[in-house]
């Protein structure tokens, strides 16, 4: 049986001090790191659950649970993605771990000269330029607010969009049917499950698309906007995906 989960976070268990997270250091241990039945403490969970994790038992770990392992094993960005990855689990912190790189993504994207943002899995835009800043009236021009941007939010509950996107309808079917492709099997955990069920609330239209269970593949294409100042826009849109960060991609707009 493949049990690199199980595997991964032994590991990562035997090399915890135990001096580093309070605990005594003054008796012998057989174990190296934690025990099973200290880090089970720790995370609020029985021994013998953690015992069965580790021997790739089935039984699942919820993106929670994966959460305090992480946090209590001290695991690095890296470390804790990839244990992500393993459990086949979405971490629930992604949006806050963007904040991180946001110096490098800054630069990366006002470098850009068409218009470009960066996405998260939530499609909140965690970074964009002052060409997309012009672009997108009533969106990316309200800098300084406490929550980041979303693309969803702003196509359906913004009356300003209905005016920018030509062809709202169609645009605005295609983009569930793009967001159910891209969130795919991680619909139903935080934080995209709070972010679907209030967009649902808000909008009978994105309630209806989202229930017809379309998808299609967010691969780019032509764009067209009106513009308040300068009318009709036409743009080839591109996406790429960050090595590091398989959650967010960079979106371009490049003129027709």
């Amino acid at each position: 049986m493949n049990n690199k989960l199980g595997e991964f976070i032994r590991a990562h268990r035997e090399r915890v001090k135990p001096k580093d997270i309070g605990l005594p250091v003054g008796e012998r241990r057989r174990t190296p790191g934690l025990r099973r039945e200290e880090l089970a403490q720790l995370c609020e969970v029985s021994p013998t659950w953690l015992t069965w994790l580790e021997q790739g038992r089935p039984v699942s770990a919820s993106s929670k649970m994966l959460c305090k392992l992480a946090d209590v094993m001290h695991l690095t960005v890296a470390e804790r993605a990839y244990l992500f990855r393993l459990a086949d689990k979405l971490d629930p912190n992604l949006s806050l771990n963007a904040g991180g790189l946001s110096e490098g993504l800054n630069s990366i994207v006002k470098a850009i000269k068409v218009p470009a943002y960066i996405l998260n899995r939530q499609w909140d835009v965690v970074e964009w330029n002052l060409a997309a800043e012009d672009l997108f009236t009533g969106w990316l021009d309200r800098r300084g607010l406490r929550v980041q941007p979303n693309l969803l939010q702003f196509m359906f509950c913004e009356q300003k969009a209905r005016k920018l996107i030509v062809d709202w309808p169609d645009r605005a079917k295609r983009l569930v049917a793009e967001f159910r492709a891209d969130c795919g099997k991680y619909t139903d955990q935080e934080p995209l499950v709070s972010l679907i069920d209030a967009l649902a609330q808000s909008s009978s239209e994105f309630q209806q698309m989202w229930s017809s269970q379309n998808v299609v593949d967010r691969e780019g294409g032509t764009r067209r906007f009106f513009h308040p100042v300068k009318n009709e826009l036409t743009f080839d849109q591109m996406n790429f995906y960050l090595a590091k960060r398989h959650d967010l991609k960079l979106v371009m707009l490049l003129p027709t």
